[in-house]
């Protein structure tokens, strides 16, 4: 039996991040690894700047995800002003940024998922510092403000943490139904998506086997080495 912290994702906006060039911005059609940890460290009030703590929370966590529903892609053209880069300089709020002068508008096309709802199982791996239990505390009272990739996509469905001991990821999952009552008409295809690392004990077959750069390495250099993650398809509730 493996012990399991599973939670819900939903908002009218999500995004992300995959290999952005340029002015294009990207988004995966389902949750990196790295906005998953991310959004676990900021419930824990570990700073972006916590290059080791970083780390080692994304180290510890053994991450998968069902999409529950896929959403419809939204592409914005988007400007924003900022400041620029100063050595030794590190705002943590738009509040700051904006008040440091000197600043200068950047260009740039962003995708957004809409209406997007993920399960995500995540295992915590011997000899990590913060247990599962520990996380989904964080989830429920988190310090830093939480939100799907991008400041701009706040939550819109409380996030239900729970921990418990399953045989198979399969099992874990199975345990959370997206309810049509909280969110009528979001997920309405037959079949769900599931991804999952290498190490856990699925219960799933599966159908193929990607490369996502979204292992957290330093999030002050945006640095991000590669994973594998198994895929399969399964109809809705088998």
């Amino acid at each position: 039996m493996e012990k399991y912290l599973i939670f819900c994702l939903y908002g009218p906006l999500a995004a992300w991040g995959d290999i952005a060039v340029g002015e294009y911005r990207p988004s995966f059609a389902h949750p990196s690894k790295s906005a998953v940890v991310g959004l676990l460290a900021a419930a824990l009030g570990i700073h972006r700047d916590n290059v080791e703590q970083q780390k080692k929370l994304a180290t510890a966590c053994s991450f998968a995800v069902r999409v529950d529903a896929i959403g419809t892609l939204l592409r914005d053209y988007h400007t924003s002003q900022v400041p620029s880069a100063k050595k030794g300089v590190t705002h943590y709020t738009r509040r700051s940024e904006l008040a440091a002068g000197d600043l200068s508008t950047i260009l740039s096309s962003r995708d957004y998922r809409c209406d997007a709802a993920y399960t995500v199982a995540i295992k915590v791996r011997a000899g990590a510092e913060y247990t599962a239990q520990q996380l989904a505390d964080a989830l429920l009272k988190p310090i830093f403000t939480l939100y799907l990739g991008r400041k701009s996509c706040p939550l819109a469905l409380p996030l239900q943490p729970r921990v418990d001991s399953f045989a198979t990821l399969k099992e874990a999952l199975a345990t959370v139904t997206l309810d049509d009552d909280e969110l009528p008409g979001v997920a309405q295809d037959s079949h769900v998506s599931i991804y999952w690392e290498e190490d856990q004990v699925s219960g799933f077959e599966y159908e193929r086997v990607i490369t996502r750069r979204d292992t957290p390495l330093s999030r002050t250099r945006w640095q991000f080495g590669e994973r594998r993650e198994n895929h399969c398809t399964i109809r809705k509730g088998e």
